[in-house]
């Protein structure tokens, strides 16, 4: 069962042990991102937790990092599903959106501040990669609209906070929050602009995912909670923002204003380049009484954002393959955590029906997704598990025959740090794509046959030796032996 709130969400978590309360005085400058980046850097993922930081210097506004996205199992708590059902929980939302609702007041509206009383000091921004950062950034949601077509777009953009009033976010060309902005711009109109703190996980999730153009991530989110998201006018914006947000900021983008925006640590594990940004002024901070800063981190990966982007993507390209496309063979698809939805490696389960179909469908997610690896494997192969996928590709990949690359791809925003040049412009890329599903019969496998093993099961307890979970790699091998 999905909680109602971000708040409930939190509770839930930390009765499950999924999140720490940090009860030390912490500095939201440095120590903050710091501790974080420990907890994905030396911590493996089964054991990691989200971070409360009760005491933030000079701040009587909590921060809570890393609780959303700190591994599958919590992703999947949190939509309500065990890790293995997080595709298709997607995938059922993408078939079935829901519009969000109207409503003429919400929570994030408890406290307004206008005018003089708006001033981003006020709030626990964290700088992320400190020593390195120009300065902190907002990482959360951002909600933009299409001035012709009233449609609304959220997605992730990372804000520089330029003052106490300004901001420069990283809008960059071909992505829809700037293409939204434009569409006001251009006819010489400021722009509305609003970043959310704090919405329920599942809007933030869908905030992250690649959809086709048009497509309105509130609508997907819907489809997963099974009921509306309940939006509210923003006070000062024409904009609709969640109404049960924790923070909401309001901002207007003027025609023509640009700042330099970076450097700025990515999910890459980089530094990013240096650019001008569009500019937005901030006109009204909304927010709950005693408000909680629900931040996202990304940097070196793996982080809370390339984890998150890797399950919502995932069930994203499923869906697309198997319904969009008419791929009905294909099973599963796996994103790796590195990357999550940008420039990553995908692995997709499938059965092919004929010579070469398994190249094609590599070559059809290579096309429509920013995927850089994509790697094609049987259905009896645990794509999740990184031993029986290089066992495939080891025993059922022959570089000459079952390599295509796909050379002169642009990637946008210079995000890809092997082919950036030292101006910080790009050189074309390319992608790969691999078939390692078993083209030649190669034999039975080298494992006893399945009553053999199953018997087994009972010698093994009978003769006292350490209990195990069976992996799934070795159910789906000895399924044919």
């Amino acid at each position: 069962m999905i909680c109602e709130t971000l708040r409930e969400v939190l509770v839930d978590l930390e009765r499950h042990g999924n999140l720490i309360r940090v009860a030390k005085r912490v500095d939201v400058g440095w120590e903050v991102s710091c501790l974080v980046k420990w907890m994905f850097q030396a911590v493996e993922e089964p054991n990691r937790r989200g971070l409360w930081f009760e005491n933030i210097a000079g701040n009587n506004i909590p921060v809570v990092i890393g609780a959303l996205g700190v591994s599958a199992e919590v992703y999947a708590h949190i939509l309500g599903v065990v890790p293995e059902e997080i595709n298709a929980t997607w995938e059922r939302a993408l078939l079935n959106p829901v519009a969000p609702l109207k409503v003429t007041d919400g929570p994030c509206q408890e406290t307004v501040l206008l005018k003089e009383q708006v001033r981003l000091d006020r709030l626990p921004i964290p700088t992320w990669t400190p020593g390195k950062d120009v300065g902190p950034y907002i990482t959360t949601t951002v909600v933009t609209r299409n001035a012709h077509t009233r449609r609304q777009n959220i997605g992730f953009y990372r804000t520089l906070v330029r003052d106490a009033n300004s901001v420069v976010s990283n809008l960059n060309p071909g992505r829809q929050g700037f293409l939204n902005a434009c569409t006001w711009t251009e006819q010489g109109m400021s722009a509305p602009i609003a970043w959310v703190i704090g919405a329920h996980p599942v809007v933030q999730y869908a905030a992250t995912a690649n959809l086709p153009w048009g497509m309105d991530e509130i609508e997907v989110a819907g489809g997963v909670l099974g009921k509306p998201v309940e939006l509210v006018k923003a006070t000062s914006v024409d904009l609709l923002v969640p109404a049960d947000a924790e923070i909401v900021i309001e901002g207007e983008i003027y025609p023509g204003e640009t700042d330099i925006e970076g450097p700025f640590g990515e999910f890459a594990g980089y530094m990013g380049p240096v650019a001008q940004k569009p500019v937005a002024h901030i006109t009204a901070i909304t927010h709950r009484k005693n408000p909680i800063y629900c931040a996202m981190t990304s940097q070196m990966p793996p982080s809370e954002s390339t984890i998150v982007q890797s399950l919502t993507n995932a069930g994203v390209v499923q869906k697309m393959l198997r319904h969009d496309l008419g791929e009905y063979t294909v099973q599963d698809v796996y994103i790796d955590q590195t990357f999550g939805g940008l420039m990553a490696h995908a692995i997709i389960a499938m059965t092919p029906r004929y010579p070469g179909h398994a190249k094609k469908v590599g070559r059809m997610v290579a096309d429509c997704t920013p995927i850089k690896r994509i790697t094609v494997v049987d259905p009896d192969v645990d794509i999740r598990d990184s031993s029986h996928v290089e066992w495939a590709m080891n025993s059922r990949f022959d570089p000459a025959r079952d390599t295509e690359i796909i050379r002169d791809v642009f990637f946008s925003m210079g995000m890809d740090p092997s082919i950036r040049v030292k101006d910080g412009t790009s050189d074309p890329g390319s992608k790969v794509v691999i078939d390692a599903t078993q083209t030649i019969d190669a034999g039975l496998f080298s494992l006893p046959a399945k009553d053999k093993m199953t018997a087994a099961l009972n010698s093994w307890r009978e003769a006292g030796l350490p209990e195990f979970s069976i992996p799934k790699r070795a159910r789906l091998r000895i399924e044919r032996s």
